[in-house]
């Protein structure tokens, strides 16, 4: 085998084995803050790292990050949390000055496939409330065990009658 094929599969092995794939951006409303999730898949254990940012006016603001430095706007009303494969940015008292186009971008150490990044552009007008959107997105096993069970719950209210 040619050395140099050889290297490129290689290479493509590594990519599919340490590849972070983000599945899915979304925005909700909590209370006056504004909650950005980033759902992604985790096909490594290497540790991770991300961004969170906003684009307006074609220039982009850093708003949480472990990859590069906060701007001072942000920083102080900005926080991240983690939780089974999804981040959590909440930005507070959140206003049609904070729209825009937000970025998620994430990078697992030695990960030679480069960043994952997704966008979603927010208009506080359009913006959901959080409470059955997180429910959804956070505890689909929950809700699958639910609507699996129906049909039980149908049987034995006939059974009764």
């Amino acid at each position: 085998m040619n050395p140099t094929v050889g290297i490129a599969v290689m290479l493509t092995v590594l990519q599919v084995a340490h590849c972070q794939m983000i599945r899915d951006l979304s925005a909700c409303l909590l209370g006056q803050s504004l909650r950005v999730d980033c759902h992604y898949e985790n096909k490594t254990s290497n540790p991770l790292t991300y961004e969170f940012s906003i684009t307006k006016d074609s220039r982009k603001h850093v708003i949480h990050s472990t990859i590069s430095v906060a701007e001072n706007a942000y920083r102080s009303r900005a926080n991240v949390t983690m939780h089974k494969n999804l981040l959590h940015l909440y930005l507070q008292s959140f206003t049609t000055t904070d729209e825009g186009v937000y970025t998620c971008e994430l990078k697992a150490t030695n990960d030679y496939t480069g960043n994952q990044i997704k966008n979603i552009t927010v208009i506080k007008d359009k913006l959901e409330k959080c409470a059955g959107f997180s429910l959804l997105i956070q505890n689909t096993s929950w809700l699958l065990l639910l609507l699996l069970s129906l049909p039980l719950l149908q049987a034995v209210d006939f059974v009764s009658l």
